[in-house]
């Protein structure tokens, strides 16, 4: 994201309702498309797809574009990344597996300038116009616009909720039921298991205490109940189910013309 306020920072202060999706086919066409559809957030999997090259640069300059806030998902336990990520225009960043609040201090603590942090200072970066722009007013910008997210997905963090919650700078949480239920011994992504669905209540209930605003990836008939439960940011399908669902029904619909007598 380019030196400008944070569009999806206003949608959520404002106590709006946020909409995207995730882009895990790492095309800057799909992150355009995704703008230009109006959707406010686009998620860009760095956890699970393996690219520490210039691909997510060119993912966030389509989004820039777009008008789309770009969303980094980071690996865990590297703290370089999220400094990295905000040097290269990240919206958002996202640490998923945080357990505890001394590991979503240690994800904020990378993500702030000093005193408040620890990340290194260098302007010469796409968010700060290729130093042109890389003065107080951008450092400013750097610890106030950029939203800092952390990923509650496993049974080790639910009894440290209240804490991870209540660190200062944690703008955002985002629950992972699929890995949540991996942890209770499922054996398998069960997301509308009993026990995960208490979980994800749980979880909603904390983040509506602590005033943190909770992004659930959520299919759309189930999008009314977890609104009413106070969610402002839903991820919607991303762009390789959307094109595997899409393909599949095409795919039914002529076919099943064979059937039919003309």
């Amino acid at each position: 994201m380019t030196h400008k306020p944070n569009k999806l920072r206003k949608i959520l202060a404002d106590g709006g309702l946020a909409v995207g999706t995730a882009v895990h086919s790492w095309s800057p066409n799909i992150v355009e498309i995704a703008g230009h559809a109006g959707l406010d957030f686009i998620r860009i999997d760095g956890e699970h797809s393996w690219r520490r090259d210039f691909t997510a640069e060119n993912l966030i300059r389509a989004a820039v574009i777009a008008d789309i806030c770009p969303v980094l998902r980071v690996d865990k336990g590297d703290p370089y990344l999220v400094r990295k990520a905000l040097e290269i225009g990240a919206g958002a960043v996202l640490v998923p597996t945080i357990n505890t609040a001394a590991e979503c201090e240690a994800v904020v603590a990378a993500a702030k300038f000093p005193p408040r942090g620890m990340r290194g200072y260098c302007g010469d970066c796409f968010s700060a116009d290729w130093g042109t722009a890389a003065d107080k007013p951008w450092v400013s910008w750097s610890d106030t616009e950029p939203l800092i997210g952390v990923m509650i997905e496993h049974v080790d963090a639910m009894g440290h909720l209240d804490e991870i919650l209540a660190v200062d700078g944690l703008d955002w949480v985002m629950f992972g039921a699929a890995d949540y239920s991996m942890s209770i011994g499922l054996g398998g992504p069960q997301r509308y298991n009993d026990k995960v669905l208490e979980a994800t209540d749980e979880v909603i209930a904390a983040a509506n205490r602590a005033g943190v605003p909770l992004a659930l990836p959520c299919e759309i008939e189930n999008a009314q109940r977890y609104y009413k439960m106070g969610v402002q940011m839903f991820e919607i399908l991303s762009d390789l189910l959307t094109l595997h669902e899409t393909w599949v029904e095409q795919g039914k619909q002529v076919r099943a013309l064979k059937k039919k007598n003309f």
